[in-house]
């Protein structure tokens, strides 16, 4: 039923979404695969998710640690969907998880036991571009920064780089599927493409990447694959999202900064725009996002040091000023 499913819907999502229903499905089909669609009950289900919370990371045969509830409740949504869809064929009389949910209790004990990680503050940004400046990858490290999704990074032409009008086109992105898999495709959205310009530091670094690889294109010769990409390797091949990642935890870890995400560049990014009074239709343009309401409730982040001002206005409020002696 699950493969059935699957494959009807896989004829309307991308290559890399019907990966990720199928890993959430298989955590379902490894303890209820065994039971018949008819027999299948309520308590399958209820028992299924209370395995997944308590020890559905699985090693081998061995029972490990507890899955997250957004992982569980992935799983739960597509068993639902495939059931919804066997009942509208008629093959069972009623969606038996329907009403299977994660209890209250189990989301608050991971939301007090999960650390948030704040994202870089503006010192730490400053850090990390001193540590990045000689680096190879300085450019589309500073493309982070400037909050393009690693997947828009390596997914960037040089054909989308204009240096003379300081502006670069977000129309493509390459991410990794699994762990050799490399998916190309548009944007997330329409939204999603999007046209920046460029500040005077990243143009800057552009330029000096492009011209290294005309000089690395020349030094390597016929070994050299003009994959037409920004973010490639010493023989022109491209890179990925894994290996971008890798190389900025290196520095991290070589200069001592805190390690965050490259992902969490986007907050840091958006976060400072958004204080320093960048408009909101702006702000949502710039992140590649339809609604800011999406921009501000997973990307503008404010630490303490950001509230600061509101702490200094507030004095305002309940500073008494000492009368003048007669």
């Amino acid at each position: 039923m699950l493969d059935q499913w699957l494959d009807r819907k896989a004829e309307d999502l991308e290559e890399s979404t019907v990966y990720s229903y199928k890993m959430t499905l298989a955590r379902v089909r490894g303890k209820l695969g065994h039971i018949r669609l008819q027999e299948l009950t309520e308590d399958h289900a209820e028992a299924w998710m209370r395995w997944a919370l308590g020890e559905g990371r699985v090693r081998g045969d061995k029972a490990g640690a507890g899955l997250g509830v957004t992982s569980v409740e992935m799983s739960l949504a597509r068993l639902k969907e495939a059931l919804n869809r066997a009942v509208a064929r008629r093959r069972i009389a009623a969606n038996v998880a329907q009403e299977v949910t994660i209890p209250r209790k189990a989301r608050k004990a991971e939301r007090s036991a999960k650390a948030v990680v704040q994202p870089w503050n503006v010192e730490e940004v400053h850090a990390f571009v001193r540590a990045v400046k000689d680096d190879r990858l300085y450019a589309p490290l500073l493309l982070s920064l400037m909050g393009l999704r690693p997947a828009e990074i390596c997914g960037m032409c040089w054909a989308d780089v204009d240096l003379s009008a300081a502006t670069l086109t977000v129309a493509n992105t390459r991410m990794l599927m699994g762990n050799k898999t490399v998916v190309e495709k548009d944007t997330k959205s329409l939204a999603g493409e999007r046209q920046l310009p460029l500040p005077d530091l990243v143009r800057e670094a552009l330029a000096r990447l492009r011209a290294m690889h005309v000089a690395e294109e020349l030094a390597a010769g016929k070994r050299y694959e003009d994959s037409g990409y920004v973010l490639v390797d010493e023989l022109g091949r491209a890179l990925n999202g894994r290996q971008l990642r890798e190389r900025a935890y290196k520095v991290m870890d070589e200069h001592g900064l805190r390690r965050v995400r490259l992902y969490d560049a986007r907050a840091s990014c958006f976060t400072y725009l958004a204080n320093n009074g960048v408009p909101d239709h702006l702000l949502a343009r710039w992140a590649g996002h339809t609604d800011v309401k999406t921009t501000k409730r997973w990307y503008v982040k404010p630490g303490v040091e950001d509230l600061r001002p509101a702490a200094d206005t507030w004095g305002g409020l309940a500073s008494v000023s000492t009368p003048a002696p007669a």
